[in-house]
């Protein structure tokens, strides 16, 4: 009989295999000029830019503030906004345009012709779903290369604000519970840990979905109240004497809750000079997790943490369960945050891409090593599915895959090693903190690559 960590190890390496097929398979496919990723967008109807046309120092002035405000509030960073500013800018004859960007505001100037123009718009409360995601990327590609005159381009962006999420309420929040218990099994809880997990994950996905229609000041509050909801119910059934294979339950329904693309991003922009939105992005990841520790705290301070056995083995479901775990979290993802329906494909391959670097590098460096791997391998990966005809944008699929990447690694590392009988959450924030910063410069180093295929992931 195979061992299991053995078993693992070939079925990551069989994973990375038969991926590596698929994309050297569709290469001859693959879109290399964005133009062409450009004319493919869904919302039709727009007017190209016509060589005779004289610049319009207003109307792209509107075009780009329009861009940069759906940009900052997708989550790219600063440097990628600027430069597609930029490009629009210049695709549209002023060729002496420029613009600040802040993680909440841009500042353009179109300038060029004689013509000269300055405005300021700061981004809008609330999050891009992902299908608009896809769209936006697709948008700026076209106003990038001149396929979208500056009034097409405002009118584009109004309609992808307008766009309605693929799926009902209902059926996501649904989704959020399956995607809660697939990350509680890459964290390694038993039967009981997964069905706890699926039904706080449930809750978790209505409170998300109310708060989409709260404004963004109630933010704090509400990410307070959900951590210490889900904390509260597990120390409970804790202390009733479940066991600590349910400890993942306290993880995984709070997952993306966390600020990892955030903190990603930040450190892009801190070491690309970037200083003032880097720190400010590094500032807001960090309250975030203050926050997620506050509702840990206090619900340990009102239940108590009881005495739980270290010496169990982590591996309940058995080798194969995690791996089947990642496709259901793919489908999960898919559906509550609203994906275009033709990128689940390329969003499991990508999900399976890295989870399965993450399992090899775990065998020869250790869990929180594993989780830079992973993001080193997840972030070109991204940008060269995002060059398929059919492919989402890269920003898609690597917040599909920051999302695996997190309870992976922590799953890699243990989740017994996260506790201790003294301190219990300050212990899992810990864990947490150092992986999202593994994964961070993994990021960062992969950003290298995904920059020089023309599809940045942030």
């Amino acid at each position: 009989m195979i061992p299991s960590y053995l078993l693992s190890i070939l079925i990551a390496a069989g994973v990375l295999v038969a991926a590596a097929i698929i994309l050297v398979a569709v290469r001859p496919r693959a879109v290399r000029d964005v133009e062409v990723d450009a004319r493919a967008a869904a919302i039709t109807g727009s007017l190209p830019i016509s060589p005779d046309d004289e610049p319009d120092a207003q109307a792209i002035l509107d075009a780009t503030q329009a861009v940069g405000q759906a940009m900052t509030q997708a989550g790219y960073s600063v440097e990628t906004v600027q430069r597609a500013l930029r490009d629009i800018a210049h695709a549209n004859g002023l060729v002496e345009s420029e613009a600040l960007v802040f993680p909440n505001a841009v500042l353009m100037s179109a300038r060029g012709a004689g013509q000269h123009q300055t405005g300021a718009v700061s981004s809008d409360d609330g999050k891009l779903l992902l299908s608009q995601i896809d769209e936006l990327q697709r948008t700026v590609d076209a106003a990038r290369t001149g396929v979208l005159g500056p009034l097409s381009v405002v009118e584009k962006i109004a309609r992808i604000r307008d766009m309605k999420p693929e799926y009902g309420p209902v059926i996501r929040v649904v989704a959020y519970g399956f995607l809660s218990g697939a990350l509680s099994v890459l964290l390694g809880a038993s039967w009981n840990g997964v069905a706890i997990a699926a039904g706080l994950g449930l809750v978790a996905g209505a409170a998300l979905m109310i708060s989409e229609r709260m404004p963004r000041r109630y933010g704090a509050l509400n990410t307070v109240a959900l951590a210490f909801f889900v904390s509260l119910a597990v120390f409970l059934l804790l202390r009733a004497g479940f066991g600590y294979s349910i400890l993942p339950a306290l993880v995984a329904p709070l997952v993306l809750l966390l600020p990892g693309t955030l903190l990603s991003t930040a450190m892009l922009e801190l070491t690309t000079g970037h200083l003032i939105s880097g720190a400010g992005r590094l500032a807001g990841g960090a309250t975030r997790l203050l926050l997620l520790g506050a509702g840990i705290l206090s619900a340990a301070a009102v239940v108590g943490v009881p005495d739980i056995d270290f010496d169990v083995d982590a591996s309940l479901l058995g080798p194969i369960a995690p791996w089947i775990a990642v496709a259901v979290l793919g489908v999960g993802i898919s559906v509550h945050a609203s994906a275009p329906r033709r990128a689940l494909p390329w969003m499991l391959l990508v999900l399976y891409v890295a989870y399965a670097a993450q399992v090899l590098a775990d065998q020869i460096v250790g869990g929180v090593i594993s989780a830079f791997i992973g993001a080193l391998v997840l972030t070109p990966v991204t940008s060269l599915v995002a060059r398929q005809p059919t492919g989402p944008a890269a920003l898609v699929t690597f917040t599909a895959g920051y999302w695996l990447l997190v309870p992976g690694a922590l799953g890699l590392i243990g989740v017994t090693d996260l506790l201790d009988q003294d301190s219990a959450a300050s212990a899992s924030l810990l864990a947490t903190l150092s992986t999202m910063v593994a994964i961070a410069l993994g990021v960062l180093a992969g950003s290298a690559i995904s920059n020089r295929l023309g599809r940045p992931a942030l």
